[in-house]
């Protein structure tokens, strides 16, 4: 797998990347032949027209027209046949976006910035950051990309860096409103749903030390029964199984990306020792860390 870094083309100043998919066919080239990716910066893939699959940590996304999907820094992804589709790729780093930048909208995930809170809606109600925008929003957002797409043409400048900058953020915020009303299923208590968002913020805090339910309880002031609850009413999923998810998902990433011994992806996870780690994967994943390890490499060369 390759790790990939933010790296603008020569003489590009701008914070923002931002082109049509007939020039991303063009970077990407033989898709299959570049196999799996770690990225370390932002990525929207936005489709307008035809239909196109993305594998993002280990899943397919079917994307139609309206389909947008968003990437973070340490997801793993491969690219798939560019050839049936239109649409847009931004691509963006987390500096580009401040502290709070999401607090317009509510605190009531506070992670940060609005992308990572974002990120983190869509997570905790399992649609893997895999948004499909009504027509409303689609018009709204395709006009956007063609507004952003025209000012990145122009001299580059700091304040035309600035209003990139914010229309990055208005996006993204109004990516956040599109998927607020479908995450608060009207049978959950806004109070539920609040706990458990926190919930899953302090698991990707702290997956890889804390392996049970009772530290994330403690710290979020409640009981491990009322953290199982909203995870319950939210996701159909228990809060011990949203916790082992999310510890199996990094371990498959650290499996796919590096040649790191088992041994030392399972001590970075948390695991003492690595037969409790083996044992873990295999329960989780049905093979063990080594079998997950040569299947992806085996696909690779089989492309």
């Amino acid at each position: 797998m390759t790790a990939v870094e933010y790296n603008a083309p020569p003489n590009y100043t701008l914070d923002v990347e931002l082109y049509p998919v007939a020039e991303l066919r063009r970077r990407v080239g033989d898709a299959d032949a570049r196999g799996l990716e770690r990225i370390d910066f932002h990525c929207l893939i936005y489709i307008t027209a035809g239909r196109y699959a993305h594998m993002v940590d280990f899943e397919t996304q079917s994307m139609a027209p309206g389909s947008l999907l968003l990437l973070q820094p340490g997801q793993v992804h491969r690219f798939g046949d560019l050839s049936g589709c239109d649409g847009w790729l931004l691509v963006f780093r987390s500096e580009l976006l401040p502290a709070g930048g999401g607090a317009e909208v509510g605190p009531q995930i506070g992670t940060g910035n609005a992308v990572d809170e974002l990120a983190l809606l869509q997570l905790a109600e399992g649609q893997r950051t895999h948004l499909r925008l009504g027509a409303a929003a689609r018009k709204a957002v395709s006009e956007t990309f063609e507004r952003m797409a025209g000012d990145t043409r122009s001299a580059p400048s700091q304040a035309l860096n600035a209003l990139l900058r914010s229309q990055v953020q208005s996006l993204l915020l109004r990516l956040r409103l599109e998927a607020e009303p479908s995450a608060a299923d009207d049978r959950v208590e806004p109070a539920v749903l609040q706990r458990y968002r926190r919930y899953r913020a302090a698991v990707e805090r702290n997956f890889a030390r804390w392996h049970g339910v009772a530290p994330y309880a403690e710290r979020l002031g409640c009981s491990e029964k009322s953290l199982t609850r909203a995870a319950l009413l939210v996701t159909d999923r228990s809060a011990k199984a949203v916790l082992t998810e999310r510890l199996v998902l990094e371990a498959k990433r650290q499996l796919a990306h590096t040649l790191l011994p088992v041994a030392t992806i399972g001590d970075q996870l948390g695991f003492a020792e690595a037969t409790n780690f083996v044992k873990f994967f295999r329960r989780e994943a049905g093979l063990t860390p080594g079998a997950f390890r040569a299947g992806q490499r085996g696909q690779r060369s089989q492309k």
